[in-house]
C-alpha cells in the first residue's frame, strides 16, 4: 500500500492531518525530528526521521514507499528556497504523484510571503500539487492567546470591528485527507475558511457564554499591540508579521466566509462555539 508523508505531523495541524488519514485507513509516514515527537503520534502512524535542511540522501530517504506528500511551512523558516524547495525536488526525482501544500489565504496577491514562491515553485517545476489557502485558524485562541483569555478574561488583538471566517484547523485535516484520497484535486488551489464571520467581540462572547464569565474583547490599537509585543520580548520579525496580518484582518481580507469544506468533505465547517466547548479546558482556571 502506496503512503502519505506528513510533515509537521505533531503540529497544530499536521496532527489533524494525520489524524483523518488514520481514520480512513491510509498509510501514515509521519516525519519527526526527535524520539520525543515520535512518542507523541497517534497509534498507526509510522515514524520517520525527516528534517527540513537535510542532506539530499537524507531527504530523498524520506521518501521510500511514499507517494504522497502533506508540505507545510515550519513558522521559523523564511528561506524556503534553502529549506522547502529541496524537500520538492526530493519528492518529484522519487516519483511523489501529490504534494498538497499548506499554503495562506490570499497568497497569490501577497508577494512578501513565503507561501507565495512555495507556489510559484511548485508551478515552475511542474510539480502535481494542490494547495491549501487557509483563513485564520480558530486555534489561534487556543495557543496563541490562551494566557489572555484564561488569565486576563480578554482577548487583546488589533482587530478593530472587522469580521474573520475562522476555520478550525480539525477541518483543515478533514480536507487535506480527502484531497489526497479522492480523485481529480491536483492543480487546485482551496481557499478555506468557516461558514461564519465573526467580530471579535462574537467571539469574546460566545467564550463569556461557554467558560460562564466575561471574556472582553479590549479592541487596542496598532500601536498599543505591537508595543505590547515588544514588552514581552517577542522578535522585531515576529512583531513585523503580526503588525501585517492585523491590517490584512482589519481590511476586512479574511471575512468571508465560504463552504469549501462542507463542499470538499461532505461535512459543514466546525462553528465557533462547537470549537469552544471542545477546547473549554484549555481556557478554565
Amino acid at each position: 500500500m502506496s503512503a502519505v508523508l506528513v510533515t509537521g505531523a505533531t503540529g497544530t495541524v499536521g496532527s489533524a492531518v494525520v489524524q483523518h488519514l488514520l481514520e480512513r485507513d491510509q498509510d501514515v509516514v509521519a516525519g519527526v525530528r526527535a524520539d520525543a515527537d515520535a512518542a507523541r503520534l497517534p497509534d498507526g502512524a509510522r515514524p520517520r526521521r525527516f528534517e527540513f535542511g537535510a542532506p539530499t540522501h537524507e531527504l530523498e530517504a524520506a521518501f521510500d514507499g511514499v507517494d504522497r506528500l502533506f508540505l507545510m511551512r515550519p513558522p521559523p523558516v523564511e528561506d524556503v528556497a534553502t529549506y522547502l524547495f529541496p524537500v520538492i525536488d526530493a519528492a518529484r526525482r522519487r516519483g511523489v504523484h501529490q504534494i498538497v501544500f499548506l499554503s495562506l489565504q490570499g497568497v497569490q496577491a501577497n508577494r512578501r510571503a513565503p507561501h507565495h514562491a512555495v507556489e510559484a515553485y511548485l508551478r515552475q517545476t511542474g510539480a502535481p500539487f494542490t494547495s491549501l489557502r487557509p483563513n485564520f485558524f480558530m486555534q489561534n485562541l487556543s495557543g496563541t492567546y490562551v494566557d489572555q483569555i484564561r488569565d486576563h478574561d480578554e482577548i487583546f488583538v488589533p482587530a478593530g470591528r472587522s469580521h474573520t471566517a475562522f476555520i478550525d484547523a480539525r477541518d483543515i485535516g478533514r480536507v487535506a485527507a480527502t484531497v489526497m484520497i479522492e480523485p481529480g484535486h491536483v492543480g487546485e488551489a482551496y481557499t478555506l475558511s468557516g461558514e461564519q464571520s465573526l467580530t471579535y467581540r462574537q467571539v469574546a462572547q460566545t467564550l463569556s457564554d461557554v467558560l460562564g464569565r466575561t471574556i472582553t474583547y479590549r479592541r487596542p490599537s496598532e500601536q498599543e499591540y505591537l508595543a505590547r509585543l515588544v514588552a514581552e520580548g517577542y522578535p522585531a520579525d515576529y512583531v513585523a508579521v503580526q503588525k501585517m496580518l492585523y491590517r490584512i484582518v482589519r481590511y476586512n481580507v479574511s471575512a468571508l466566509p465560504n463552504r469549501a469544506v462542507r463542499r470538499l468533505t461532505g461535512r459543514p465547517a466546525t462553528t465557533f462555539r462547537e470549537f469552544a466547548v471542545d477546547h473549554r479546558a484549555v481556557w478554565e482556571r
